[in-house]
């Protein structure tokens, strides 16, 4: 089901139906949540042990190494992108990458952070040079790919670094080819492969010439 803050965002949003459509995360896609992230903690005295790739149970106090609450966890994550959102940086390669792509390509971020934090996420992505439309959601993302993908007739390719959204994109749009983008490897490693994955990558100079393959055919 897609959110309705979403589904609004999605009514208004004009998609080329006869052009290719790349479907793109933003967080560790496009810019750094884990590093900035990292930042943020050890302003408060905490830090991420990246043991696993939840964050609640692995954000620990630096005095006692004790796990702090999963409560405590959610006001942490919903401070930092009210914070923190407009001014993440960029990852190497993804802004030029990305506008490359845009010069044939209908273009659509698609970003899961809270809904309070577009207009930060939109104004940080305009600073880096990338005004492509941007989409925020709660929850897994297949619905809103498969909406966005029945508005083109031509190729379709989704780039996230999340095995659930991954995951969710095959089980909504399964014709849609998929990116996976895993440039930190301490999280990477934890993560699951996928043989439905067109490409499993830490780089956009890699990702690059792949997607513009993908849209090509």
């Amino acid at each position: 089901m897609i959110p309705e803050f979403t589904k609004e965002q999605l009514a208004s949003l004009h998609i080329e139906n006869s052009k290719p459509l790349v479907i793109c995360d933003v967080d560790e896609v496009v810019v750094h949540f884990t590093r900035s992230f990292e930042g943020f903690l050890r302003q408060r005295h905490l830090w991420l042990e990246t043991a696993s790739l939840a964050l609640a149970g692995n954000i620990r106090n630096t005095t006692n190494n004790e796990a702090i609450s999963a409560e405590t966890v959610s006001q942490l994550i919903d401070e930092f992108f009210m914070e923190c959102t407009r001014n993440l940086h960029p990852i190497d390669g993804a802004v030029e990458s990305l506008l490359e792509i845009g010069k044939s390509t209908n273009v659509v971020m698609l970003t899961n952070l809270p809904h309070f934090a577009k207009s930060d996420r939109t104004e940080n992505l305009k600073d880096l040079g990338i005004t492509y439309p941007v989409i925020t959601n709660s929850g897994p993302k297949g619905p809103a790919i498969k909406h966005l993908a029945n508005q083109t007739t031509g190729p379709v390719v989704f780039v996230d670094d999340s095995a659930g959204f991954v995951q969710s994109a095959n089980d909504h749009a399964p014709h849609v080819k998929i990116v996976h983008f895993l440039q930190d490897e301490r999280l990477a490693r934890h993560t699951p492969y996928f043989d439905f994955v067109s490409l499993r990558t830490h780089s956009w100079d890699l990702a690059k010439p792949h997607i513009l393959d993908l849209i090509s055919c």
